[in-house]
């Protein structure tokens, strides 16, 4: 299927985009999303499915309501997918732990909480365990664990159903989604909205775009009129062969898939747009894992992979409408699948400016520049 004129384009059809779609067309829009190359860096493939609180906003108040609207919203959302594909998302939302090796690095995740909770008040609770009172509550941990935490909150989903299932849901809801097509250039068209040349030859018009494209936003984002550089935050995962029973916690570094493989993540390097899983970081995964639950030294990895978050200059999402080309707007964000919720609700009130718009001011890209001005 290839493209035609719409009223609304989203550019980007990872777990972003296609969670915006698919609040779009139950908005009542006509909705085309535009999906890149194979070959493209896609952060949808390669994350580690969380549904998550802990940590997230500590530094920032506005980003720390937002998350935990978003993980509040999700059973909902699970269940609307649900209904129109009839299949499971496998949603588990009971709780998980933060465990730590390092008595330094545990004291200080327990000053990050704290800060959470004066932000969020009665709507956030956490539990700090010592070694000894964590290995009570789960028999097996290892003796190098010194503490945890615990969030009832947190929790995970497939990440490759969710992808699977946010496609079925936008075609079920009557929008496009055009495979293997890049957007290559965006103009101004005679009269109003805009003209998208798709892989440098096909040009078609659309009223307003939406950009969700992650690493590859960039380009287009400064043909009308954004400022926002993201750059690439390489994570590395590896999976091993499936479990017949259950692991007995979830955490933010190790999730048993529901397929029955333990998932295992939780790496951070800047490596530039170079996805390449590397034998030093896997190696430390494979470590932390064994430190943290022993019995896990014996599986064998079937699967390794790199992927490359998408990061902000702080970090935090950016909701932006351009003030040089309106109808075109900027989401980009590295929690694509705890967000996905309120992509799929609340942002469109947001886009749609409808009176039950959440105010998003504090995401918007104009932060940067008060940053930047602050700082000389």
């Amino acid at each position: 299927m290839f493209l035609e004129n719409s009223e609304i384009t989203v550019i980007g059809g990872g777990i972003v985009g296609l969670s915006v779609a698919f609040g779009l067309l139950k908005a009542g829009h006509s909705v085309a999303v535009i999906e890149g190359l194979d070959t493209d860096f896609s952060a949808s493939r390669g994350n580690f499915g969380l549904v998550w609180m802990q940590g997230k906003g500590s530094g920032y108040a506005p980003y720390a309501h937002w998350t935990r609207d978003a993980v509040a919203a999700w059973p909902s959302f699970s269940e609307q997918l649900h209904q129109i594909t009839g299949d499971e998302l496998s949603l588990n939302q009971t709780g998980g732990f933060e465990f730590f090796t390092e008595a330094s690095e545990f004291d200080a995740f327990g000053d990050t909480l704290r800060e959470q909770h004066v932000h969020l008040g009665n709507r956030f609770s956490f539990e700090l365990l010592d070694g000894d009172q964590v290995r009570r509550l789960l028999p097996g941990l290892g003796p190098n664990v010194v503490g945890a935490s615990f969030c009832e909150l947190d929790g995970h989903v497939n990440p490759l159903k969710l992808l699977s299932m946010l496609k079925s849901s936008v075609v079920a809801l009557g929008g496009t989604i055009v495979s293997g097509a890049k957007v290559t250039h965006i103009e101004k068209a005679p009269g109003a909205g805009f003209q998208l040349s798709i892989n440098h030859s096909k040009t078609v018009q659309s009223n307003r775009i939406i950009l969700c494209a992650g690493l590859g936003s960039s380009t287009l984002a400064e043909q009308v009129g954004f400022k926002t550089q993201v750059a690439p935050q390489r994570g590395e995962l590896l999976i091993t062969e499936k479990l017949g029973e259950r692991l007995p916690f979830l955490s933010s570094t190790i999730r048993q898939v529901n397929e029955g493989g333990i998932q295992i993540g939780g790496t951070q390097a800047d490596a530039g747009y170079n996805d390449d899983e590397s034998l030093s970081a896997i190696a430390q995964l494979a470590k932390h894992a064994v430190d943290v639950f022993p019995a896990l030294a014996d599986l064998r990895v079937i699967r390794s992979w790199g992927a490359l978050r998408v990061m902000s200059p702080d970090g935090y999402p950016v909701y932006s409408q351009s003030q040089t080309h309106p109808g075109a707007y900027l989401v980009s964000c590295h929690s694509g699948v705890t967000l996905a919720s309120l992509h799929a609700t609340a942002l469109i009130d947001w886009i749609d400016d409808t009176p039950n718009a959440p105010d998003l001011e504090a995401f918007d890209e104009h932060r940067f520049s008060v940053q930047s001005s602050a700082q000389h």
